[in-house]
């Protein structure tokens, strides 16, 4: 371990030391889904389950399975906990003893279970969405005596709390709409509704205000809620009609959230912290905790497979190495043999777009150690101290192409405009002219001249030359049809490009009852462009006129090359390279050949790396290596690099195809580097706050004070013990720009990477002790028109009907298990064979079960043509 690296884990763990030593044994977590039972809280924290006095003090571990638990709950008598977790891949109902134990099993759904209540000593209630027909969640009793299960009637339900007596529950309809957004007022805003057993239809409580009002919670006949009528999350009450609105707490920096009630004391999450609210006395406290734990989570760890991290990869000018981004680190690995340079001592920076300066000696990437992305230039050989190039950063940079003679680097930003910078003064000029779209860089082998792409007006993909000397700028091609990828050949005499100018429909005539609109396919050709007139296409057949001598001709002043460009008439000397037309894109060019990208069309379209020879005979599109992602050609035009999957490769960039792809495999499996999460997830804050700033539609971010949001959750990342609570941390920080269809999910999340399925028979099924089995009692029904839809059970030959009895399950008693999900785990496609009854008559039958039954349920022909009478009628 390097001495760097030893002194900041050193100093982590010390500052984690110093903050147990001044405030006791232990440290603070990140809190969250917390429950109260008379003395007693239990909470989720490092993706466990804990449970601590309601007046503080060192928690108790109660779970360590790798597999996230949520929303624990207690039972009435306090002597067990209902909680959701995903201990088998699906997120299913299970309990606990509070002093530990086994866990039971209750659900085996094909859709979500949340746990929700535990309203008596023998029933839980979950909510789920495998019950209905529709996206929408339904709440679920099972009777944890005799194991049977009830929908309670209620379409749109979730979050349930019941009365004393059990009878009437409290829930909220519409359900969570998956969204962080905070403030919101639309049509999903979660409202708390009321229904009583007997009653004809539930009573919508919360009228009055558009915001969200929910986790109703039922304490001496009114309900607590949690609602932003003050514009922000706080504890609320009702009288059981939804009169008499009070509101009890009256936090300003964040969020009340997830909240439970006991012996008049709600317990919540707010920040980082659970809290809890005296209903007698009107106040509200912090309850101290503190966790004991080795930080597994928070530990250095070694990624094994860093390839699928990659982001960007570069070749250098003659092919002897590439450059890697990935996961916000900078390295430089040899094709063969030599050793990796790795440039990331330094903590809390993150890189981006790596590329090589034009002589490979040196790295130019972007580093936001400023507070800015800005550019900077690294020794290839990580020798040298980091330079910076440019210190006005305001917005997010993209990766820089250098000019050939080092001078000169062409970027774009995230406002769509193109800038040249002077590397020299570290000054950039803005050279495109509108905002419409920027793309493919190149510049001419005298670095006087770039060729880019930008969208016109008509929204046209069109190509531009712009000279560094005189800063103007013209139009190589019009907008009437897009023209992209244009490359310099190694002369400085051509500019070859691509463009959608061919029209071959694979719909052949707008007749017929499924005809879409026309397909085009093919749609683009190679073309070239001299930039001097009288230039010959190197693709131009031999004639008696034609001499050798002057095909060799070349302008250069003091010894160099020098490309001079013939601006009048340019458009008019547009030629087609004689292929015919393709898929193509992503084109480059050398001495020797034009290299592109060939896709194919069908279900199994696959793209190629394709070549075409620099030849008047005769010149076609020949496949140089199949099946692959993309390529890059060196700055010498001798190498090609090439990426398959998570593989690079490079090869020669010569015109044949290549034989054994597999020999120009660079090795990379000795590539490795170490990841401290804390300083990760650090980063990845700020880059969520850098990046909604930058790419948030509203400038003006909604009204709200982004940096100092920014400060004000930035404390709390410190809490954070793993990458699911930096998900939700984020996700609370992001949805104070009040904004729908955000979401943070993913990353290094711990699992125990299990995921047995639960196989689908296609109908619903109730207990049945008097008849030994499970109770057939619906068959999700396919459209007849297609058979291959049809649910397991609804097969014509087996004749499967409702009401028959399931007594076995490949000869296992049906009864034996809490579900007949439990006897078919892992059993999707593979035949199954039930022992069914009806009536005085038994028979075994073979089904095969699938997985999801998503679109059984949601495409139920039986259900689908019942609406559609019911909205005739």
């Amino acid at each position: 371990m390097s001495t760097t690296r030893f002194t900041r884990l050193f100093a982590f763990m010390l500052s984690i030391l110093l903050v147990s030593a001044a405030s006791g044994q232990g440290f603070e977590g990140y809190y969250q889904f917390p429950d109260v039972h008379n003395d007693q809280v239990v909470f989720c924290a490092e993706g466990d389950i804990w449970t601590v006095p309601l007046s503080g003090g060192q928690a108790q571990r109660l779970t360590s399975h790798p597999e996230e638990e949520e929303m624990p709950i207690f039972s009435p008598d306090g002597q067990s906990i209902l909680f959701s977790a995903s201990y088998e891949g699906p997120t299913e109902i299970y309990t606990m003893p509070i002093q530990g134990g086994m866990t039971q099993r209750w659900t085996y759904e094909t859709d979500l279970s949340v746990a929700n209540a535990w309203p008596d000593d023998q029933t839980i209630v979950y909510a789920t969405r495998a019950y209905n027909k529709k996206p929408d969640y339904r709440l679920v009793k099972i009777n944890i005596k005799d194991k049977s299960k009830t929908l309670i009637p209620l379409d749109q339900a979730s979050e349930a709390s019941f009365s004393k007596n059990g009878k009437t529950v409290y829930f909220v309809r519409p359900a969570y709409h998956r969204n962080v957004t905070k403030r919101y007022k639309g049509g999903t805003a979660r409202q708390i509704w009321k229904f009583t057993e007997g009653s004809k239809e539930a009573v919508r409580l919360t009228t009055g205000y558009r915001g969200e009002s929910h986790h109703p919670m039922f304490y001496n006949n009114r309900v607590y809620f949690i609602s932003d009528r003050d514009g922000i999350m706080n504890i609320w009450s009702m009288d059981t009609d939804g009169k008499d609105l009070q509101q009890h707490t009256e936090h300003e920096i964040f969020d009340v959230r997830y909240a439970n009630v006991s012996n008049g004391v709600i317990v919540y999450q707010k920040g980082a912290d659970l809290w809890k609210y005296d209903v007698s006395k009107d106040q509200s406290n912090k309850i101290e905790i503190r966790l004991t734990s080795d930080l597994d989570q928070l530990r250095e760890k070694w990624d094994n497979n860093p390839s699928r991290y990659i982001t960007n990869i570069n070749v250098d000018r003659t092919g002897e190495k590439v450059v890697i981004t990935a996961r916000g680190r900078v390295f430089v690995a040899p094709i063969g043999s030599g050793r990796v340079v790795s440039f990331t001592k330094k903590s809390g920076v993150r890189y981006r777009d790596a590329a090589f300066s034009s002589d490979g000696e040196n790295v130019i990437a972007l580093s936001d150690e400023s507070g800015e992305f800005e550019f900077i230039q690294m020794a290839a050989d990580g020798l040298r101290k980091e330079q910076t190039i440019t210190k006005d950063g305001e917005i997010l940079r993209y990766e820089a192409t250098p000019s050939p003679d080092g001078k000169w680097l062409a970027y774009s930003d995230l406002n769509r405009d193109l800038w040249v910078l002077d590397i020299s003064s570290g000054l950039s000029t803005k050279i495109s002219t509108n905002q419409e779209g920027i793309d493919g860089f190149s510049w001419s082998p005298d670095s006087q001249w770039l060729a880019f792409v930008q969208s016109a007006m008509n929204s046209m993909a069109q190509i531009k030359i712009y000279n560094v000397n005189t800063k103007g700028s013209f139009d190589l091609t019009t907008d009437r049809a897009n023209s992209m990828s244009p490359s310099w050949s190694p002369d400085g005499k051509f500019i070859y490009f691509l463009s959608d100018r061919s029209f071959t429909s694979l719909v052949g005539s707008p007749w017929g009852t499924r005809q879409p609109e026309p397909y085009f396919d093919a749609s683009e050709k190679i073309y070239h462009i001299p930039v001097q007139k009288g230039t010959r296409s190197p693709f131009r057949p031999d004639d008696e006129l034609f001499s050798e001598k002057e095909s060799g001709k070349k302008d250069k002043k003091d010894g160099k090359l020098v490309v001079l460009i013939d601006q009048e008439d340019i458009q008019r000397r547009i030629a087609e390279v004689p292929v015919p037309a393709g898929n193509y894109y992503n084109l480059a060019v050398n001495d020797k050949a034009i290299y592109l990208m060939s896709r194919s069309t069908g279900l199994n379209a696959q793209s190629d790396l394709s070549f075409v020879k620099i030849t008047n005979e005769k010149p076609k599109v020949e496949t140089m290596a199949s099946d692959v992602n993309r390529f890059k050609m060196s700055t010498d035009g001798k190498k090609l690099l090439i990426s398959k999957g998570r593989n690079y490769y490079l090869s020669n960039a010569g015109t044949s195809k290549i034989g054994n792809l597999n020999s120009d495999r660079i090795d990379l499996s000795g590539w490795r580097f170490p990841i401290i999460p804390q300083e990760d997830w650090k980063q990845l804050f700020t880059d969520a706050w850098r990046m909604e700033r930058d790419y948030f539609y509203d400038k003006n971010m909604h009204g709200v004070d982004w940096d100092a949001m920014y400060e004000r959750y930035l404390p709390l990342v410190d809490r954070v013990t793993t990458r699911n609570e930096l998900s939700d941390l984020i996700g609370r920080f992001v949805g104070e720009l009040s904004a729908l269809h955000t979401s943070v999910r993913g990353g290094d999340t711990r699992s125990d990477n299990q995921n047995i399925s639960v196989a689908n028979l296609g109908g619903l099924f109730s207990r049945d002790e008097a008849n030994g089995g499970f109770r057939i009692d619906y068959i999700y029904q396919a459209d007849p028109d297609y058979p291959n839809e049809r649910s397991p059970l609804d097969d014509p030959y087996l004749d499967i009907q409702v009401d028959d009895i399931i007594t076995a399950v490949n000869g296992t008693p049906a009864l034996s298990a809490v579900d007949i999900g439990a006897l078919i785990r892992n059993q999707v496609g593979k035949q199954v064979r039930l022992s069914l009854k009806r009536g005085d008559m038994t028979q075994d039958v073979i089904v095969t079960p699938i997985g999801s039954d998503y679109n059984l349920r949601y495409r139920d022909w039986e259900y689908s043509n019942r609406l559609y009478v019911e909205e005739q009628s």
